[in-house]
């Protein structure tokens, strides 16, 4: 069985069979605790999302929404307490631990707010790490590619500490795209760069989009940053409580301006 890029999946891979046509991600009844009783905490109340491929989707919510532990149950990084998480058609919720790591390496990409590069490695290295960790082939021509892409060509030998911040987000995000993955999940990408710097970066995630047919879901707290995506979802005390299409910052930061007022409650009119 081919994939695309030209990669093939074997016909007893036990990641397969994909399920519903056209959705990346699909979380039903996803529900998150801590702890047990009365001291229980509630991360996610009922989750329920359908977010078809080719997309560009953030996540907002005032602090302690569920944000984080939202993306960590979407992408296997944390198990719900119940409910189904499906990524790229896949079920992943009764997936042991070995079966989850080889999904997130073969067919999920991750930026972080910290770069995540290992030092040591040089930049092509970090690209390729994703291929050589799944046991792919690593194609340095691809890489290279990617690194055109993000515009770092020149930069394949350097070392990571040798690069700005906004040159080190810009391996994250080759990186991460290098195995043409069924989603990438971002997490504050840009909170630790500039705004002119952030902008690039999240321009590269929106071309991934808009040219590559990449999926992209994005936690993240700042409005001009969620301005980028084709939708905005707000989550409020473990559920999410309305979304926003096409949004301007000016209209998200008034959403989570509301929102946030709003303390304990999880209603927000739609847009």
């Amino acid at each position: 069985m081919r994939l695309r890029g030209g990669k093939r999946r074997k016909a007893d891979d036990r990641l397969e069979p994909r399920g519903t046509p056209g959705l990346a991600v699909e979380l039903r009844g996803v529900r998150r605790e801590y702890g047990r009783g009365s001291r229980a905490v509630h991360a996610l109340a009922g989750i329920d999302l359908a977010l078809p491929r080719g997309t560009f989707t953030a996540v907002m919510g005032p602090s302690g929404s569920g944000k984080s532990t939202f993306l960590q149950c979407a992408a296997g990084l944390d198990r719900p307490t119940a409910g189904s998480v499906r990524l790229g058609g896949t079920e992943i919720t009764g997936m042991g631990e070995n079966q989850l790591t080889e999904l997130r390496r073969s067919r999920l990409g991750f930026v972080f707010q910290a770069f995540n590069l290992l030092p040591s490695l040089t930049v092509e290295q970090n690209v390729l790490l994703p291929m050589r960790l799944a046991g792919q082939r690593q194609d340095r021509r691809r890489a290279a590619a990617m690194l055109a892409r993000v515009g770092l060509a020149d930069k394949a030998g350097r070392r990571p500490g040798e690069l700005s911040g906004g040159q080190q987000q810009r391996v994250a995000v080759a990186r991460a795209l290098i195995t043409d993955p069924d989603v990438v999940f971002a997490d504050e990408p840009t909170g630790a760069l500039d705004t002119g710097t952030a902008a690039e970066i999240l321009g590269l995630l929106r071309h991934a989009v808009d040219t590559l047919g990449a999926t992209v879901v994005m936690v993240t707290h700042d409005p001009a940053a969620a301005a980028w995506a084709d939708r905005v979802l707000f989550l409020a005390d473990g559920v999410f409580a309305g979304g926003l299409d096409h949004g301007t910052a000016e209209r998200i930061a008034a959403r989570m301006a509301a929102l946030t007022s709003r303390t304990g409650t999880v209603a927000v009119a739609a847009a």
